[in-house]
């Protein structure tokens, strides 16, 4: 027997908006964002991305949607250049855009001179920092990001940061999901506290101090005292 791992989920991110997804370890944020790529399939209930659902218009709705994932995926004998002249003809942008964006991208995450090497020659910070790239050099109205800072140096991590609020400045979405509550409070407009597959808290972070019962706590004693609270029941 299947038994749901999501509960009566319901949330959106607007444009212009960076919610972060937290929660423990089993919580549903991965199972959440594979739902909302088409992975899975959601046993009830519709997944709207710029108004179309999947069974609508798939190629409208996959088109709206960069993902980065965990655990960096790339093909070993293509460069680093290859990896996103790739992405940005797979999501129709311009040959000028895409010079501009790449060179962006490139001096901004330090990969300049690895622009023509093997993804399989890169070291795992390396890689994380492509998957980045390709997600950026597209301009969708959603980011989907999967803990992104793991493998990432200080510089990069501070330049992704910078990166997703020019973004969300220019009027994208971003759902990110992080365990690093601590980096990620002062970026994210609002928040989605997952336990058990329930959401126990969602809003603000005034509003999730609110729901916790806590006024005046950062985010991660916030988010402590909502999980050991017993909220996820």
């Amino acid at each position: 027997m299947n038994r749901p791992v999501l509960h009566d989920i319901s949330f959106d991110v607007k444009p212009g908006e960076m919610v972060g997804l937290i929660g423990l370890n089993g919580a549903g944020k991965s199972t959440t964002m594979k739902h909302i790529l088409g992975l899975m399939n959601s046993q009830k209930g519709e997944i709207r991305v710029q108004g179309h659902t999947r069974n609508e218009n798939a190629e409208a709705y996959h088109s709206a949607i960069a993902f980065v994932p965990e655990a960096p995926l790339l093909y070993e004998e293509m460069t680093v250049r290859e990896h996103l002249e790739f992405t940005a003809r797979s999501y129709g942008v311009s040959r000028e855009d895409y010079e501009r964006r790449a060179a962006q991208l490139s001096s901004m995450f330090n990969m300049e001179e690895k622009m023509d090497s093997l993804s399989s020659h890169l070291s795992k910070g390396m890689r994380q920092k492509v998957m980045i790239m390709c997600a950026f050099v597209a301009r969708p109205s959603l980011y989907i990001i999967d803990e992104p800072f793991l493998g990432l140096d200080p510089l990069g991590i501070r330049s992704l940061l910078d990166f997703m609020l020019e973004l969300k400045a220019a009027g994208s979405s971003v759902l990110l999901s992080s365990h690093i509550l601590s980096t990620i409070e002062n970026y994210c407009d609002r928040f989605i506290v997952l336990h058990h597959g329930n959401i126990i808290a969602q809003g603000t972070l005034e509003e999730v101090a609110e729901q916790a019962g806590n006024p005046g706590l950062p985010l991660e004693e916030l988010f402590y005292a909502l999980i050991q609270g017993g909220n996820g029941g």
